[in-house]
């Protein structure tokens, strides 16, 4: 399946209205479990400060940069893709307050190497769509301040549904090879678990894979969609929240947190 046609169709409507923005947020945050993993360990890691300098790896839509300009008052956000107009519209949006606190360019990660420090560096579904992501890693390390941490998000290799994303470039990683690339790279692991367990994943098929199947089948889907989520949304929601709680031995998602040794 093709992802990037539907993202630049919601980029090219939030162009047009702006103001749908901060739903698609919101939106995102109630649909995508991953995020909330995100968000608690960059919550829970970056507890007590104020000043936050932080690096957007492959930032999409800009939701995560958003994130901390909110959240931390005293931070400085840079932001990279290889989308630069998605970028582009993040700036302009931004309140007169943020707009000085944001900055941005368009980059391949396999390249760029920022000459800023950071405190923190997320890099959120991207390394499975890139074919050097030791070399990304190896810029990650180079930009970080000391102690300075990095927060990944990705597909695991038991995930199916990596194996028929076509950006991908690999199906997923084990958590013992990701951890290893990490080292090998000079990180240490703070944490390291997997997202989407039985409960998520569970949660992922009905909120989106199925929804998505129907639509590709037939637009009129569309239509009957706010019928669809009317018992299917709580119940996900329910199951998200649990797998949020459980130790999780397995799962489809990893979430990992390394820190600059």
């Amino acid at each position: 399946m093709q992802y990037e046609p539907i993202k630049d169709r919601v980029s090219g409507m939030i162009r047009i209205f702006p103001a749908a923005r901060l739903c698609f947020y919101r939106l995102l945050d109630l649909f995508l479990l991953r995020q909330r993993y995100v968000k608690r360990q960059m919550n829970r890691h970056c507890a007590g400060r104020r000043k936050l300098r932080y690096y957007d790896a492959g930032a999409g839509f800009c939701q995560y940069s958003w994130y901390v300009l909110n959240k931390w008052s005293d931070s400085t956000v840079f932001a990279s893709d290889l989308k630069g107009d998605y970028l582009d519209d993040f700036a302009h949006f931004l309140p007169e307050n943020m707009a000085g606190r944001f900055s941005h360019r368009p980059a391949d990660l396999q390249f760029f190497k920022p000459e800023k420090e950071f405190d923190l560096v997320t890099a959120i579904d991207i390394l499975e769509h890139i074919e050097d992501d030791m070399a990304v890693l190896k810029n990650f390390h180079a930009c970080l301040a000391e102690n300075g941490m990095l927060i990944i998000s990705t597909p695991s290799d038991s995930d199916p549904a990596a194996k028929f994303t076509a950006e991908h470039v690999r199906p997923g990683y084990g958590k013992a090879e990701l951890e290893a690339r990490l080292g090998a790279c000079g990180f240490r692991i703070l944490a390291s678990l997997y997202s989407y367990g039985p409960l998520g994943s569970l949660a992922w098929r009905w909120l989106i894979k199925r929804p998505l199947s129907l639509i590709s089948r037939s637009k009129l889907f569309l239509l009957a969609l706010p019928i669809y989520y009317l018992p299917v949304f709580p119940i996900a929601q329910l199951l998200m929240a649990l797998d949020l709680r459980l130790d999780n031995k397995r799962g489809t998602g990893l979430i990992i947190v390394a820190q600059k040794a």
